[in-house]
């Protein structure tokens, strides 16, 4: 026990060090990606840091996994090379029996560690969209989902149109029960359009069967007028209505089964949040198996030698899993393999082959 304890304090000094170091460098690298994006306008160094250090989060938490496997790898290797592993093999003590406590940690720890930094990655998205989208002089988003259908708003010269449907197609370009309201600047709410189909053409919408009240009348409901087509000027494109939609990243995990159910009621495919939601749970499993997996690769012998192949071996494994994990998240979210498949499949084989290769090592 003393021994195991021992292990997981070397292994979480060694994943601060090593996150440390990559928190300063994605800091640099995004401030400098940043100067470079920004380098037309009028922006401070204050905000160039502000940017910054909202989206450092995600940055972070992307490249966890890795940065979890280079902190084991650092804490086998020198292991091996202060003979440690000699000295506790010639006590009789199981190296795979060893590590089930800092294995266990790494679980709990990876559990908080998605439980904090997943609404924190998802409020700075946020943020950090507003605030580009401020410096840019850019619109904000014009789609929003609500548990009562789709939300669109478009501007022109005059004002502002709210467009809400009950229905919609997967890629918000064709509307079913859809009710356009016509914001002016002065008039406040003039007209409303209620509309059986609506579909986004090059710089308007088609309407079809159409019921438009002019609301600055005495009797709205008497003087609606009545046509089998309409067409609406607009400056929406699908591309533009595709984008508005919230980012996978910008939701909390909460969050996520609600709006996938929101999402599939509006008429939505909703594959992608589907695969984030069981990525983000099986996070846990895929650290624990990453620590376990450099654990494995990297202790050695000291007189065997070849310390420089195992740490670039590890290494390597490290990127590939990284490769294939995000490989199977395009894929799960094309649907091309099912969802829990693409999700849990290559945690569980990564843990397998750790505990597999700690077996093997142990027989040696």
């Amino acid at each position: 026990m003393i021994l195991a304890r021992y292990l997981t304090r070397r292994i979480a000094a060694s994943f601060l060090m090593v996150s440390g170091i990559f928190l300063s460098m994605l800091l640099l690298l995004d401030m400098v990606e940043q100067m470079r994006r920004l380098s037309g306008r009028n922006v401070g160094f204050d905000q160039i840091l502000r940017l910054s250090a909202l989206n450092l989060p995600e940055g972070f938490y992307e490249i966890a996994p890795l940065v979890l496997m280079l902190a084991a790898m650092w804490v086998g290797l020198a292991w091996s090379r202060s003979s440690e592993f000699v000295v506790i093999r010639a006590t009789g003590r199981s190296v795979p029996r060893l590590v089930v406590l800092p294995a266990l940690a790494v679980m709990l720890a990876s559990m908080a560690f998605v439980a904090v930094m997943n609404p924190l990655v998802a409020s700075s998205s946020r943020e950090y969209a507003r605030v580009m989208a401020e410096v840019r002089d850019r619109p904000t988003d014009v789609a929003a989902i609500g548990a009562d259908g789709l939300w669109l708003r478009q501007a022109d010269a005059l004002g502002q149109t709210v467009i809400h449907a009950r229905e919609a197609e997967a890629t918000g370009t064709l509307l079913r029960n859809v009710t356009f309201l016509v914001f002016h600047a002065t008039e406040g709410v003039s007209t409303r359009i209620h509309a059986e189909r609506a579909m986004l053409g090059p710089g308007r919408w088609q309407l079809e069967g159409v019921k438009l009240w002019n609301l600055s009348a005495p009797n709205p409901e008497q003087s609606a007028e009545f046509s089998d087509a309409l067409d609406v000027p607009t400056d929406l494109t699908p591309e533009r209505i595709r984008d508005s939609f919230a980012q996978v990243r910008a939701i909390p995990l909460a969050q996520l089964p609600g709006f996938i159910a929101t999402l599939e009621r509006a008429g939505f495919a909703a594959l992608e949040h589907r695969m984030r939601l069981n990525m983000e749970l099986a996070l846990p499993v895929m650290l624990t198996g990453l620590m376990l997996l450099a654990l494995a690769l990297s202790i050695h012998h000291m007189r065997a030698g070849s310390a420089g192949v195992r740490a670039l071996i590890t290494i390597l494994a490290g990127f590939a899993l990284f490769f294939l994990r995000n490989f199977a998240q395009v894929l799960g979210e094309s649907g091309q393999i099912p969802v829990i498949l693409a999700a849990w499949g290559l945690p569980f084989a990564t843990l397998f082959l750790a505990i597999g290769i700690m077996l093997n090592l142990e027989e040696r």
